[in-house]
């Protein structure tokens, strides 16, 4: 029915061209006419993750006058604690290594995980803007190690890592770069709520709470929490939103999908909510594919949140080892299978009795890979190292017999290049399970990226429902749109699509 009202009234207004809001969204969102602003700014930026701090370096290269809004205490969001390794087709340590990739090969891959529902020009648009997220972040002072990765569900090795095996390698770098800028100023504790219209239905700015707290006991903070110092904040240039996913938004992650109830962990920092979206539908953005919300199959049940054990899970076990169910000692899956393959596969083992699956890898698997995914699990007890596959079998209590078999069959088809399960061991280098020490961690899958949000289009503008066209002055990147990543997000895609959907919206706003 609203749907229906709202062509309607397209419709019936068609001769008052633009300049006409619907009354929906007049009577949704702040006027100018009503606001007297605190403060005046050529960009007002929501967030300050990749996305954020990506568009914020740009826009104040072109002199704009910059105010970015963080809600929570600290900068980073989401982006500071992910395993930061960003996709990076065609980039220089991939040319070097002889590595041939293509933007068909990059889309194809993307498509085949996200099970076809991918808008494929943002995805060309990332290929074609992805050296220029490089050199930003290399410009900035973030630092790549020479090893690509070979991510799961890739074709071809095109993941760039940072040093210290964190997001918070190219978030630190940013931050560095425009705290010195005259040009931006960042106001954490700072939430933003509310968009302002002119007239017209162009967005002029932003209504926030300055001295804002975060209550993570509240089960809604966007609507139970009512601290902090009303202030508005003009936006002569626009509005860009680059606030995340909601991946802890236990209220609006439900209703997409019944199934993910309360009780179930997330990977995403604790603010993490759909507020920021959700203001954006009061002025008629469109959302698109928001019940694909995906749950990362490398994180483990022995730590909370995103964990230390992710990056040892997915590039030790799952590039060069195996996944067992404990009951068994068998593999079920091919571990360098796409996200949602992987974790479907995990629940289907884990069942009603928690049976975790067994991530397992050799000495040769932790060698080839950077030092601290293995080292800082390590020290706070995620996972394991063992000098004997029986004394790991026994650990676990997994039928050690049956674990040999499974890792012998195994080490066979690397040897012969070719595997039960699909798995692409021929690019594994020869490397097997075999070489003790052995290592291994245990598998739960969490709440980890939500692929659908406001609908954007090659330049980062937001669309209307009722005209189809940009909403004048509204911007969007990163996690809190949708359409990139379909039905599953390809592992290493994200950081790619918040940075170059950060920069050109910086360049554009």
């Amino acid at each position: 029915m609203q749907n229906s009202r709202r062509s309607f009234l397209k419709m019936s207004m068609a001769g008052a061209g633009a300049l006409a809001l619907s009354s929906v969204n007049a009577n949704a969102t702040a006027n100018e006419k009503d606001v007297k602003f605190d403060e005046e700014y050529d960009v007002v930026i929501v967030g300050t993750g990749f996305a954020g701090l990506a568009a914020a370096i740009k826009a104040s290269e072109r002199g704009k006058k910059v105010l970015i809004l963080e809600k929570m205490g600290r900068a980073g969001g989401n982006s500071v604690i992910n395993g930061g390794n960003m996709a990076a087709p065609m980039n220089k340590f991939q040319v070097a290594q002889g590595i041939k990739d293509s933007k068909e090969i990059f889309i194809a891959d993307a498509v085949k995980d996200g099970l076809g529902l991918n808008h494929t020009e943002l995805l060309g648009t990332m290929f074609d803007r992805s050296n220029d997220a490089v050199n930003l972040l290399i410009s900035c002072g973030a630092d790549f190690l020479e090893r690509l990765i070979f991510e799961s569900g890739h074709s071809v090795a095109r993941s760039l890592q940072t040093s210290n095996g964190s997001g918070s390698g190219y978030v630190q770098p940013m931050l560095n770069k425009l705290k010195d800028d005259p040009n931006v100023t960042i106001k954490t504790r700072a939430k933003f709520d509310e968009l302002v219209l002119d007239d017209s239905g162009r967005v002029v700015g932003v209504i926030g709470r300055e001295d804002y707290k975060f209550d993570a006991k509240l089960f809604s903070d966007d609507l139970e929490n009512k601290s902090g110092e009303k202030k508005a904040y003009k936006a002569k240039s626009g509005v860009l939103l680059a606030a995340g996913g909601f991946g802890r938004d236990l209220w609006y992650r439900q209703i997409q999908d019944p199934r993910i109830v309360p009780t179930i962990d997330s990977t995403n920092h604790p603010g993490s909510s759909a507020g920021a979206m959700l203001q954006a539908t009061k002025i008629g953005a469109v959302t698109l594919q928001t019940s694909w919300i995906q749950f990362l199959p490398y994180c483990s049940p022995d730590e909370k949140g995103f964990g230390a054990a992710v990056n040892f899970t997915n590039h030790c076990c799952n590039t060069y080892g195996i996944t067992v169910n404990p009951k068994t000692g068998e593999r079920f899956m091919n571990e360098h299978a796409g996200r949602k393959i992987k974790a479907d596969a995990c629940f289907a083992v884990i069942g009603k009795e928690e049976n975790y699956p067994v991530n397992i890898c050799d000495s040769q698997a932790v060698a080839a890979q950077n030092p601290i995914y293995t080292s800082r699990p390590l020290e706070i007890g995620v996972i394991w190292k063992f000098d004997t596959i029986d004394a790991l079998a026994a650990h676990f209590k997994i039928p050690a017999d049956k674990l040999k078999a499974t890792i012998a069959k195994y080490n066979e088809g690397v040897k012969a290049g070719k595997d039960e399960f699909g798995k692409p061991v021929s690019k594994l280098n020869g490397i097997d399970v075999s070489k003790a020490p052995f290592y291994a961690s245990r598998t739960m899958p969490k709440v980890h990226h939500t692929c659908g949000g406001l609908e954007i289009n090659t330049k980062a503008q937001v669309i209307s429902l009722d005209t189809h066209e940009p909403i004048p002055g509204l911007y969007a990147a990163g996690e809190i749109t949708g359409g990139v990543h379909g039905a599953s997000r390809l592992g290493t895609y994200a950081i790619l699509d918040c940075m170059v959907f950060g920069m050109i919206a910086g360049e554009n706003i």
